[in-house]
């Protein structure tokens, strides 16, 4: 059971997010009775917390307009999930450029953590293992991220300076329709208005970002994070690949998931259970293609290469290996 103490913090968080509260609604999220609540008020009004009682039908309490609340407080609990959440923030690459500002808050968070709590969390982070390592990406600036994101929300043209991927440099404007966080970096999709086409930008390559007058509708369709992952599995890379799987998509998708590998709209029949086996074309581009024969053996699935010829060369190679492995094994030999 929580302590006195403790619900009468709860009670001033419950009426410090606005509004009046019933002396019901207020006694259930307590788990209390509605003479303690009235207690726990008179104890707040002590400490000279302006809470006002509110008469008729759906009256309550409430704290009186203009009240500075005091500092920030958290439980043990919330306090611990806060600042596992910036640790796991700066080590996944998801902070702003200013990782100082995350260092200084988890510093704040921890001189204050009881000493029984830090030890847990101490001996938590021991254990815990991240498989994105602190400073792998490059993070977005905290006003351009800010900016964009107001944009997004009010439907508003946004400027940006951007830097491509081959250090060209050019600046854009943007119907931005959302922004997606996805394997340790930031992103941003929408529409170049100079060309007329949806494009997706990675945040930290923006170097500056101005909300521009007007506005904009969004399309209807896939949500941000679907057209970041499409844009993923489309873009322009040094290898075209074509295959023919037999398979659920299910199946195919734990493999080839969409960020990678798209199944083209014709091989989808109106009204399929997803779930049905059949022959799915599938397309996909790569800079590399040595990581895909090990991805295809994988299926465990029947499958057919269409393009190109030295993917299905690499294919027959790590067969022949994978025999020789095999028969020198039946052999007697050993393997390093």
């Amino acid at each position: 059971m929580p302590r006195p103490t403790a619900r009468v913090l709860t009670l001033l968080e419950l009426l410090q997010s606005g509004g009046t509260r019933t002396v019901a609604e207020l006694a259930d999220r307590l788990g209390v009775e509605g003479r303690t609540v009235r207690r726990y008020v008179d104890q707040l009004i002590d400490l000279d917390v302006p809470v006002e009682s509110v008469r008729g039908r759906y009256g309550g309490y409430r704290l009186a307009a203009g009240y500075r609340l005091p500092p920030l407080m958290l439980s043990d609990d919330e306090a611990m999930a806060v600042l596992l959440g910036l640790i796991a923030g700066r080590r996944a690459g998801l902070t702003t450029t200013e990782h100082t500002a995350s260092e200084t808050a988890s510093a704040k968070i921890r001189r204050v953590l009881p000493k029984h709590i830090a030890r847990r969390l101490d001996t938590l982070l021991e254990a815990l293992a991240f498989t994105d390592q602190p400073g792998e990406f490059d993070a977005p600036d905290a006003e351009v991220l800010l900016t964009i994101a107001d944009a997004v929300r009010h439907r508003r043209p946004v400027s940006i300076r951007y830097t491509g991927r081959a250090g060209q440099r050019s600046e854009r404007t943007l119907h931005a329709y959302g922004i997606v966080a996805h394997a340790g970096r930031w992103y941003v999709t929408g529409r170049d208005a100079r060309i007329g086409e949806d494009r997706t930008f990675r945040l930290d390559r923006i170097a500056d970002a101005r909300t521009l007058p007007g506005s904009f509708e969004a399309p209807a369709g896939p949500g941000p994070a679907q057209r970041v992952l499409s844009g993923f599995a489309t873009a322009e890379y040094r290898h075209e690949v074509t295959l023919r799987i037999h398979g659920t998509v299910g199946q195919i998708r734990a493999h080839l998931p969409a960020s990678v590998a798209s199944l083209e709209e014709s091989a989808t029949v109106a009204g399929e259970d997803h779930a049905t086996e059949r022959w799915r074309r599938v397309e996909l581009r790569a800079e590399r293609l040595d990581w895909l024969p090990p991805v295809l053996a994988s299926l465990n699935r029947p499958f057919a290469i269409e393009r190109p010829d030295e993917l299905r060369d690499l294919v027959i190679a790590l067969a022949d290996r994978l025999r020789s492995c095999a028969a020198a094994q039946d052999r007697g030999g050993t393997t390093s």
